[in-house]
């Protein structure tokens, strides 16, 4: 029999174990998710569930039985602003190593301890601590919509220290020799795109997405206006920079404008629209492939830097400019990089400063190298099938 309370009732079971239901803000009778195995528990269920609901806070637990699955399937689809990478990325990261692990829990049943073992699965397994980070934010902002704009649940169960660091390793940043010792090593339709990527400090999407149109070798130019992504399902697809400061005009040193020239006379068609930087048959670069394609570890190796990845001629490009003296403001610009706070102050950098970053780049690139003259035609770089003309002279 029910023990009769001014909020709520208790019953004891058959099974000895006690039983709560309430009335909801709206009228309707709920029953509690669980039972009780002291009348004293269930009494302190009450009164909480009592204080939330005069306080505003009451959350109707029918609402969270979605499962994370499908919230965060939902969640993805529902942020109009997420740009194309951001989605795969996301996507990635829930497939392989959220959804196989907790997927099937309604988000209401997710807790601190469900949390934290699922994280030292993932690092057990072998993902890397980076990614495990990655995924966990992703499924912290995930609940943390479900507590503040869907009312859902009324906490965040992601709540453990320092599961969102990543912790990464300082990246290796290489010398200007090194810089122009990898581009002899790739060579041909490949030379160019390594010395625009470090001297212009660009994402692979964002020198990948390049076309003719972009750059001005007169004034030594480079308009950064779209991004290369790949995505799961829909293959290479052009979209806006990573950030809205992606966006950008980059100066480029005038010392290695000579093999922009060349690169652009040989590779490229004479269409605005062609793509600068393009595989042997024309078709877009793939960073899937690039490595294999290219004989990346071959030629990293060679100059003393097995572990490079490519982004660390961004690395390189961005360390380099930091080091000519110039403002954080004018060198965020340069990098496209974005903040909550001043994303369009840096997009709104002057070009004068920047044309300064990309000069002074060019004194320590001829310092570093000799006079770095022009280059001559070499008889390896013959056009191929089908390149945009003959080897035009700087």
């Amino acid at each position: 029999m029910a023990a009769r309370r001014r909020f709520g009732s208790i019953r004891r079971r058959e099974s000895g174990r006690y039983q709560v239901r309430y009335p909801g803000p709206d009228g309707q009778q709920r029953t509690a998710p669980e039972t009780f195995a002291r009348k004293s528990e269930a009494e302190r269920y009450l009164t909480l569930i009592e204080g939330q609901i005069l306080r505003g806070e009451w959350i109707d637990p029918e609402r969270g039985k979605v499962t994370l699955t499908d919230y965060a399937a939902r969640w993805i689809v529902e942020r109009p602003n997420l740009r194309p990478r951001t989605i795969g990325l996301y996507s990635g990261l829930l497939t392989r190593h959220i959804t196989p692990y907790i997927g099937g829990i309604p988000i209401g049943k997710l807790t601190t301890p469900i949390i934290r073992e699922w994280r030292t699965k993932l690092l057990e397994s072998g993902v890397s601590v980076g990614t495990t980070a990655k995924a966990y934010r992703l499924l912290r902002a995930v609940l943390m919509t479900a507590v503040r704009e869907d009312e859902l649940i009324r906490t965040n169960p992601c709540r453990i220290p320092g599961a969102d660091q990543e912790n990464a390793p300082e990246r290796p940043v290489l010398t200007v020799s090194q810089v122009f010792a990898l581009a002899e090593k790739l060579g041909g339709r490949y030379r160019a795109l390594v010395l625009v990527t470090t001297f212009a400090s660009l994402r692979w999407g964002e020198v990948a997405a390049l076309q003719r149109r972009d750059l001005d070798t007169d004034d030594g130019i480079v308009h950064i206006r779209q991004s290369l992504v790949e995505i799961g399902g829909q293959g290479v697809v052009l979209g806006p920079p990573k950030s809205r400061a992606g966006v950008r005009t980059v100066s480029l040193p005038a010392v290695i404008l000579p093999w922009l020239r060349i690169h652009l006379a040989e590779y490229v068609a004479d269409d605005p629209a062609a793509f600068v930087f393009t595989g042997p048959k024309g078709g877009f670069l793939r960073r899937g492939n690039f490595r294999k394609l290219v004989g990346w570890s071959d030629a990293v190796a060679a100059i003393g830097m097995p572990n490079l990845h490519f982004h660390d001629l961004r690395h390189t490009g961005n360390t380099l400019a930091s080091r000519t003296g110039a403002s954080l403001r004018d060198l965020m610009t340069r990098m496209g990089h974005d903040s909550p706070r001043a994303a369009l102050i840096y997009q709104h950098a002057s070009t004068e400063a920047d044309a300064a970053i990309a000069d002074a780049l060019s004194a320590v690139l001829a310092a570093q190298q000799g006079s770095v003259p022009p280059p001559a035609p070499r008889p390896d770089d013959t056009p191929e099938d089908g390149a945009a003309g003959a080897l035009v002279p700087a």
